[in-house]
């Protein structure tokens, strides 16, 4: 059961409605009229509980689960206990995410209500619907537009613009930026700060004016404590549908293509560009000036110094095709347990 003080739960939901939100199909029809009332982990679910199975890993505890209905891919249907309804789908997880969304359908303003004890210029524009915390100082010429939650403590710099329905966390800093619509940023994110650019030279090193911007198309992610840089003179920026983990940065002048995924602590040089669906996992760095190609998957860890082609996985450091990489450690392992009684 989730925490009322923090959650609130839509429903309840007949089996019926709960696979058509899921766009899987009933198990078995009979079942159709059957009342839910929330989703739960197999492991905790019960009676008036949905759940969902993705993994192989888990059949032993869809085995002895007690919800009453789960989410299902249809290779898996017959190791349901009995009398368990089922919602087949071939993407189980992404159903599952369509109907928790359906229970717990997020609201990016709540009431619309802007705090006496925020500082708006006269000059900056706000639409329609928006909630306003407390502290957010909103500077010259910059525009909010409609039903945008802006948490307490966020900055919005001179000029910045952000889209409809977007929600920007505490503490978020935005500058220079152009944010679209639908776009979460959580709380600590700066955005649009200087790019690391110098002229290096033993006189000193000589800073080179940022005179570009950050562009946020629409649908974006950005998590905590992320920080994205402005071009120094062509834009930085972020594809419709990116997902950015927290602590990711990301150098001046990068573009991102569509729906990339960056999990946390990954970091960017200036100028490389991302084509669309790129991934990297975890801490993986990639070098100034490349080219990822579509669909690349770069491992966690990894140090990027070359371009990627499209479609290619890459592991290691330096990053190298995912075959070879683990040719590489082959050897290395044989190496090690032929010498390791020298």
């Amino acid at each position: 059961m989730t925490d009322s003080r923090f959650f609130r739960r839509a429903g309840p939901f007949t089996l019926a409605q709960l696979a058509e939100i899921g766009g899987g199909d009933l198990g078995d029809a009979s079942l159709g009229d059957r009342l839910l009332t929330d989703v739960a982990p197999l492991y905790r679910a019960e009676a008036e509980d949905v759940s969902f199975l993705d993994n192989r890993k888990y059949v032993q505890a869809f085995e002895a689960c007690g919800a009453g209905a789960c989410v299902v891919h249809p290779d898996l249907a017959e190791m349901a206990p009995a009398g368990m309804g089922l919602i087949l789908s071939p993407e189980p997880y992404r159903a599952y995410a369509l109907i928790a969304h359906a229970f717990y359908p997020q609201s990016m303003t709540g009431e619309a209500e802007i705090s006496p004890h925020a500082m708006i210029h006269p000059t900056a524009t706000i639409g329609e619907g928006c909630h306003i915390e407390p502290g957010v100082v909103i500077c010259e010429r910059a525009e909010v537009g409609a039903r945008t939650r802006i948490c307490a403590g966020a900055v919005l710099r001179d000029g910045v613009v952000v889209g409809d329905d977007c929600y920007i966390g505490s503490n978020v800093v935005l500058s220079y930026a152009l944010i679209g619509n639908k776009v979460w940023i959580h709380s600590g994110a700066a955005i649009g700060q200087d790019g690391f650019g110098f002229a290096m030279g033993p006189k000193g090193h000589l800073k080179v004016p940022q005179l570009g911007r950050v562009i946020i198309q629409d649908d974006v992610e950005i998590g905590a404590n992320t920080a994205i840089d402005r071009g120094a003179g062509p834009d930085t920026v972020i594809g419709e549908g990116c997902r950015i983990d927290n602590l990711v940065q990301i150098g001046h002048n990068v573009e991102l293509g569509r729906g990339c995924v960056l999990v946390a602590q990954v970091g960017i040089s200036g100028s490389t560009r991302f084509a669309d669906f790129v991934v990297a996992g975890g801490q993986a760095g990639i070098t100034g000036h490349l080219k990822i190609g579509a669909g690349a998957r770069i491992g966690a860890q990894s140090g990027v110094m070359r371009d990627v082609p499209a479609g290619q996985t890459v592991i290691g450091s330096p990053a190298v095709p995912a075959k070879e990489h683990w040719r590489q450690i082959g050897v290395v392992e044989r190496l090690a347990k032929k010498h390791g009684g020298a």
